[in-house]
């Protein structure tokens, strides 16, 4: 299978309104993709581990929210800020759509897991948090990425350099105000903050350098990570250092980090 029919079949299953066909397929893509038979280029195989490491809810998702938006449907100038949020709204309602056929789709999350789970916990910049055992229920918006892909990126990254503190995606919604959420569960993680020097050696020692203490921004070539801060650094009783929230991207140009990577989507399917 090409590239080009493989983005063939996604769009077809999304035309076919997600039937049951279209189901088992994206279920048999992630399957290859989770056993690396299905290559997406958009990664290095270290990170499409982590994507996998997401669950096969997170491997389809990103697979939608990738698929191009059919340009004819794009009204605002190429490069702007709305053109953006038109391709956002086009990825959120192919997720939506699946979301809801899957049965992994929560209207108004906020009251539903407030419901389930008792008051939250914590909130941060994107993100709400709930108590649930030896896990956290964290609500996850696209405050800082206004796209999808873009979000379900962070997730990959996040696994695949803190696998410790995984995100597993397990659904999708609006709050109660109507914005998109992403729904994951993490490993609940005791510990004590760290200092911004403790956590600037911490990034070093993996590679990355300091390129805004202001706010937490370290980079490499390949990855950009932000909000590195205090409250999203902890060190265990045992002195093992968990990164429980960052900001975490694939670094091009655009960001202006000394970033060199291309956002792509293409697939090599080595499953035939």
């Amino acid at each position: 299978m090409s590239n080009q029919d493989f983005w063939h079949s996604i769009q077809q299953i999304i035309n076919n309104k997600f039937d049951a066909e279209g189901l088992a397929k994206l279920e048999y893509y992630a399957e290859q993709f989770i056993s690396n038979k299905l290559v997406y280029q958009r990664f290095s195989p270290f990170e499409q581990h982590g994507c996998a490491t997401g669950g096969a809810t997170h491997v389809i998702a990103t697979l939608l929210a990738g698929a191009e938006v059919d340009a004819d449907s794009l009204t605002a100038p190429i490069g702007s800020f709305k053109r953006e949020q038109q391709c956002a709204e086009a990825q959120m309602e192919r997720i939506k759509q699946w979301a809801i056929a899957t049965n992994c789709w929560i209207d108004n999350v906020d009251t539903t897991l407030s419901n389930l789970l008792g008051e939250q916990i914590a909130e941060g910049g994107e993100a709400h948090v709930y108590d649930h055992g030896t896990t956290l229920i964290k609500i996850i918006g696209l405050d800082y990425y206004i796209q999808p892909v873009l979000a379900l990126d962070r997730i990959s990254l996040h696994n695949a350099f803190f696998p410790e503190t995984r995100l597993n995606v397990i659904g999708f919604g609006y709050s109660n105000d109507g914005a998109f959420q992403i729904v994951v569960e993490q490993p609940f993680i005791h510990g004590s903050s760290m200092t911004d020097e403790e956590i600037a050696a911490y990034a070093k020692a993996m590679g990355f350098e300091l390129r805004n203490a202001r706010n937490w921004t370290f980079a490499t070539p390949e990855i950009y990570l932000s909000d590195l801060h205090d409250e999203n650094v902890i060190r265990s009783k045992d002195g093992n250092i968990f990164v429980i929230d960052c900001d975490i991207r694939i670094n091009t140009p655009e960001l202006k980090q000394g970033g060199v990577r291309t956002l792509t989507n293409e697939i090599i399917f080595l499953a035939e």
